[in-house]
């Protein structure tokens, strides 16, 4: 399994499954999703602060691989890092485990832009943000 920073713990629930028996890809993007918001709160971006700022950060880019199906029952585990870090946008990877089996289940790259929320334009996240951002930065980074 990755060493990478844990952002997420669940479970695969039975209504997360397809036709086909093995959870939908609109699943895996929620779980990211939640994943991503700790890794936010890992860069000094908690929710009550993007609130108090009036700042957000979207998802400009994402590309998703699926390795190995999941299915009810499941327990995940998804672990995250920065990439890249840059003055209004920033990089990062998450990966889903089967903790089960040990498997790499899926994994993501985003490019997320940081934002000021009332004008709905790019804006540099601030000095401190930067900082803990390059700090998580992985030695994986680049791959």
């Amino acid at each position: 399994m990755s060493e990478l920073d844990i952002t997420y713990r669940g479970t695969v629930y039975p209504w997360h499954c397809d036709h086909m028996g093995h959870m939908n890809v609109m699943w895996y993007v929620g779980k990211f999703d939640e994943a991503t918001w700790h890794l936010l709160s890992m860069m000094n971006l908690t929710p009550s602060r993007l609130r108090k700022e009036g700042s957000g950060a979207v998802a400009v880019e994402q590309r998703t691989e699926y390795k190995r199906e999941l299915h009810a029952g499941d327990l995940i585990t998804i672990r995250s890092t920065i990439l890249e870090i840059k003055e209004k946008s920033f990089r990062f990877l998450h990966e889903m485990w089967n903790n089960e089996t040990g498997e790499l289940a899926a994994t993501t790259v985003i490019v997320g832009v940081y934002i000021d929320t009332t004008l709905r334009k790019a804006q540099p996240f601030p000095p401190d943000v930067r900082e803990r951002a390059a700090a998580l930065i992985s030695p994986r980074a680049g791959t």
